[in-house]
């Protein structure tokens, strides 16, 4: 499902009109007439007990006057509250105002102190619309919008949002100084970004999206580049067996993963990739190490690299690194590597002459962080996997500044330097180099243990392996990644999901997803 900034939805909204002849107040009714049945189908025992309407000056407040209309001519109980004067409102607005008014609606202007007024209205009534701000403000709300908005709040009665809630920031799903809390909001055309991601997601409730009528060749001309996972964008990725294959047919992925008190990440990464398919798979991991790999997983091979004293890989030659990745066809790089000299070394040998696709993991992006402009002319663009903190470290910033905008951010990150990215987190962005985005809804918070990025990792690398094209590779892994998390919670509850767990339900995640059932 494509997703919008308010900038692609302007324009969207204006091709439609100007280019492609659709009148503005035709969009503006249809809107109306989205709400209205989205209201219906949800709230209506609600509705039948009094609606109010709290409506801005602009065409948000125009869409709020269409529903008011519409509800009334369904013989729902509903009257306006109108934030301004009438001659305050814009044309359309206007238009539709008149036309409520025709059909005996009723009105309560409120002026800048007259909240009061508002907080009467609101008795008796079982439902309100937000129709105050739409998705064009990027000032932070103040005076009587933001006095309304914090007596919506506080009411206790169930808010349907018009398009989004007022005083969210359409891109980046913050508050304006503040923000309407909806049951559910009914969004006009395409979802915007920030109602798919969070904090916006707090805010946003159900999310119901109404088709307004773009025009197909305005979506072409904009062209949006994100997109929010779907089942049903998935689906058709699970790939069939074919009777007649065997193992090799299936690929062969090489691990590079692993140090002392790091092991579970390598053993976790490879179980991963056998789960989800890989016909092969070799760990690769200091000497040292490998009796305890070999007991762990017997059905992943082991490749014993010679390591020093303090269990640091020696580094290899060129022959040894043509030897180790002879017949592989994906390589899975850092998970528990720990970040020292010998990854750093592996990790530019890489850069300069892989020829297969790869993911670079936890410690591999730690090595990799104060290099990454090594990126830009790496041999095979690979594939990163980065938390908020790591991505952090890549960018040279904080945290918190990669969490306010982990969309542009990934996006930026993936066209600058040449590769992919997976900025891990509740709704996991995935960014190409030219500049797609795909968002993934599907996980939950009982995921948050350690263990579930080397899972990830693994079963990228898996389908990596398998020779997926790489942006189906990822959006097929992190979606079926919190697919079957999702359904571990269902049967076993979130506290006390381990990563394990995830790891033996994708056998059974990729039959359900196959099959469109839910796991």
């Amino acid at each position: 499902m494509l997703v919008v900034t308010a900038r692609e939805m302007r324009a969207l909204d204006r091709l439609t009109i100007e280019k492609y002849g659709v009148p503005s107040l035709v969009l503006m009714e249809r809107a109306g007439e989205g709400v209205a049945e989205a209201i219906l189908d949800r709230f209506e025992k609600l509705a039948r007990g009094g609606v109010l309407v709290v409506a801005g000056k602009g065409n948000n407040g125009g869409d709020g006057f269409v529903v008011a209309r519409l509800l009334k001519k369904k013989r729902i109980p509903c009257e306006v509250v109108l934030l301004a004067r009438k001659e305050e409102l814009s044309r359309d607005a206007a238009s539709n105002l008149r036309a409520y008014l025709k059909a005996k609606g009723k009105l309560c202007e409120v002026a800048s102190d007259s909240i009061g007024l508002v907080a009467q209205r609101m008795k008796g009534k079982r439902l309100l619309v937000d129709a105050i701000l739409g998705t064009g403000i990027k000032d932070e709300v103040r005076g009587l919008y933001a006095e309304v908005i914090a007596l919506i709040n506080s009411s206790g009665l169930p808010v349907v949002a018009v398009d989004i809630p007022s005083g969210l920031d359409a891109d980046s799903g913050r508050p304006l100084g503040t923000s309407v809390k909806a049951e559910m909001t009914v969004t006009m055309g395409y979802p915007k970004l920030a109602q798919v991601t969070y904090p916006g997601l707090n805010y946003v409730g159900e999310l119901v999206v109404a088709d307004i009528g773009i025009d197909s060749r305005a979506v072409e001309e904009v062209a949006p580049r994100t997109e929010l996972l779907e089942e049903q964008d998935v689906r058709w990725l699970v790939p069939l067996r074919e009777p007649d294959t065997h193992k090799g047919t299936y690929g062969h992925l090489l691990v590079m993963a692993g140090s002392r008190g790091k092991t579970g990440a390598a053993i976790l990464g490879c179980r991963a990739a056998m789960r989800v398919g890989a016909g092969l798979v070799t760990l690769a991991a200091p000497r040292s190490l490998n009796g305890i790999f070999a007991s762990s997983m017997v059905e992943v091979m082991t490749e014993p690299l010679s390591d020093n004293a303090d269990e640091e890989l020696e580094p290899l030659n060129d022959q040894s690194w043509h030897r180790l990745l002879d017949r592989k066809s994906a390589l899975l790089f850092g998970p528990g590597m720990g970040v020292k000299d010998s990854v750093r070394g592996a990790l530019r040998w890489l850069l300069r002459n892989l020829e297969v696709p790869w993911v670079i993991d936890a410690d591999g992006l730690n090595a990799l962080a104060g290099e990454v402009e090594r990126l830009r002319s790496a041999k095979t663009p690979p594939v990163l996997t980065p938390h908020p903190g790591e991505m952090a470290r890549l960018i040279g910033s904080e945290t918190s500044a990669v969490n306010r905008d982990r969309v542009g951010v990934a996006r930026s990150f993936a066209r600058e330097h040449r590769c992919y990215v997976v900025l891990k987190g509740s709704r996991t962005v995935i960014a190409t180099m030219d500049g797609k985005v795909f968002i993934n809804p599907t996980g939950n918070p009982g995921m948050a243990s350690g263990g579930m990025g080397d899972v990830l990792a693994g079963m990228l690398g898996g389908f990596l392996a398998q020779g997926f094209a790489i942006e189906d590779a990822l959006t097929l892994g992190v979606y079926l990644h919190g697919f079957v998390g999702d359904g571990v919670a269902a049967k076993k509850g979130q506290i006390g999901m381990i990563a394990s767990d995830v790891i033996e339900g994708l056998p059974e995640g990729l039959r359900k997803l196959k099959e469109g059932r839910h796991v």
